[in-house]
């Protein structure tokens, strides 16, 4: 049977920590972590690190952290739909 407590769990589970990943990266390398980071500048460019995380390297990551959550989820459906009794509803 299909369980959809496990199904949920696992879902909030993937979103917090994916929004963690989010929170560290926008928030924290691009404003709180932003004068360390900025000692460090970013080959062939004149750019500092923490701009750079500020101005697109949140974008960027945000963009490779909902593609994850997709192949985490299809992974998901079908790890469920493939257990005995999927697709019955309670």
């Amino acid at each position: 049977m299909f369980d959809r407590r496990a199904y949920w769990r696992s879902n909030l589970r993937l979103l917090g920590l994916l929004l963690t990943v989010w929170f560290l990266c926008s928030f924290g390398c691009g404003i709180l972590f932003v004068d360390a980071l900025d000692r460090v500048g970013l080959p062939g460019t004149s750019f500092k690190l923490g701009f750079w995380f500020a101005q697109q390297g949140s974008i960027y990551i945000f963009v490779v952290l909902i593609v994850v959550y997709v192949l985490a989820m299809n992974r998901l459906d079908r790890r469920l739909a493939a257990a005995p009794g999927a697709g019955q509803d309670s």
